[in-house]
């Protein structure tokens, strides 16, 4: 095993999205660490990048414009991604109370009563499963122009603020989306469902029915991966057909629920395993704080995909291609597609010098500690 000396460096929280670049510098301290830099990068499998909610997700407090640029969840969002050298978009389904699959991230959606043209009134919140088709079009955007929707709104650390982007636009289907998408980009469905609720067995089963028979009829031969964070659904899914990959969305650990499979990489996995899933979907804070587990992830046969703040950084996104890592959610298309894009070039058809390898090794694992440290603090 050949090591070198690399010192920690100072850095910025790396719980925030930078709002100048996609990545940070490196300015050394007096902390050596050794590190394992035998192993080579290259000839590794296709590492793949996948827009969070499409161009990503709407960060409404945010003083960066990039998390306000496009309307999350939108047609003019996922084309927009497909501009960049990504390989899925990622976005939510839930079915409405008249059965139509629909996409939208939130269980409540909000809206603020126009009191006159320039100010707003009471919020108004309800549940989107509890909404037909018609009723959820009509908040937000309408697709025809002499048409006023309901003004959205967005709860942000418990306030109420204006859904405002750049370029907005109005709510779709899943079926748009199949009609309307650059054809070139699969599809990373999230199975949508209430963190707070329990479900019946016959109600996921319905609403899952309702979600294939639109993938059926409509996907093609476009790449579809089924993920979410409801354990059941996600089991019933691979059991309801076995076409389309099916992940387990998890915290990793990083939050508690009162249902156990939701609590550990390691529950996260046995249930992947037992339930013959495809792969685990974790916060990549997760797998930051335990590599171990991530580790026996792959040994399980199990894909691994992240997501999570930490993915906009281009650094720990190169962390994890070291690490085995199949994949990336991220916010901030354009530039962590356009690193990865340049790895891959680096590390292309004719492999890299020695030394050049022997370098990116001892800073990528060497982050990889460094980014351990600073999520234990």
């Amino acid at each position: 095993m050949a090591t070198k000396a690399v010192y920690i460096s100072d850095v910025p929280n790396l719980d925030q999205v930078p709002e100048t670049a996609a990545s940070f510098s490196l300015y050394a301290t007096r902390l050596p660490i050794a590190v394992d830099v035998s192993k080579s990068v290259d000839n590794s499998p296709k590492f793949t990048v996948i827009g969070h909610r499409g161009h990503g997700m709407n960060i409404l407090h945010s003083t960066d414009r990039r998390m306000k640029a496009f309307k999350e969840n939108s047609i003019l969002s996922f084309n927009n991604a497909a501009k960049h050298p990504i390989d899925y978009i990622e976005f939510d389904v839930q079915v409405t109370k008249d059965d139509v699959a629909i996409i939208f991230h939130d269980d409540f959606i909000l809206s603020q009563e126009h009191v006159s043209r320039d100010l707003l009134g009471s919020v108004v919140e309800k549940r989107v499963t509890d909404l037909t088709m018609k009723e959820f079009f009509a908040y937000g955007p309408q697709r025809e122009v002499s048409m006023e929707g309901k003004a959205l709104a967005r709860k942000v650390n418990g306030t109420v603020v204006g859904w405002q982007v750049e370029s907005d636009d109005h709510s779709c289907t899943l079926q748009e989306a199949f009609e309307k998408v650059n054809t070139r980009l699969g599809f990373n469905i999230e199975l949508k469902f209430d963190d707070h609720r329990v479900y019946e067995e016959d109600h996921l089963i319905h609403a899952l029915q309702v979600v294939l028979k639109v993938v059926s009829e409509h996907a093609n031969d476009r790449p579809i991966i089924f993920s979410s964070f409801q354990p059941d659904a996600a089991l019933l899914m691979k059991k309801l057909q076995q076409k389309y990959p099916v992940y387990f969305l998890t915290n990793g650990g990083t939050e508690v629920y009162d249902d156990v499979r939701r609590n550990s990489l390691e529950e996260a996995r046995k249930l992947a395993v037992g339930g013959g899933l495809d792969g685990i979907v974790s916060e990549v804070k997760g797998i930051f704080g335990n590599p171990s587990a991530a580790r026996e992830i792959k040994e399980s046969n199990l894909g691994l995909l992240t997501y999570g703040k930490l993915n906009n950084i281009q650094e720990t996104v190169h962390v994890q291609q070291l690490m085995g890592v199949d994949g990336v959610i991220v916010d901030l298309v354009e530039e962590i597609a356009r690193a990865v894009e340049e790895t891959k070039t680096r590390n292309g058809h004719g492999g890299v010098k020695s030394e050049e390898t022997e370098k990116g090794l001892i800073e990528l694992s060497f982050l990889l500690n460094l980014i351990s440290k600073v999520i234990q603090h």
